[in-house]
């Protein structure tokens, strides 16, 4: 998969192979939704940076759950 900004790549890359197979159809649907999002929100929202909008909060901190190395 291809987006705009490399660590998107990564990121989304990563949730992926390990979480992707976890969603139910309605948060597939969320993900699609998701993915038409401008890059450098997401990453922001991903990163802790800044709020997603509430209807994605659950699945973003899933996605930064995976896809982020532990502090």
């Amino acid at each position: 998969m291809r987006r705009g900004i490399k660590e998107m790549d990564i990121i989304l890359g990563r949730f992926a192979e390990t979480g992707l197979g976890a969603l139910d159809a309605e948060m597939l649907d969320l993900y699609d939704a998701l993915l038409s999002e401008n890059d450098h929100d997401l990453y922001q929202w991903v990163t802790g940076q800044s709020a997603p909008p509430p209807r994605f909060a659950g699945l973003v901190d899933r996605i930064a759950r995976v896809s982020t190395p532990a502090n």
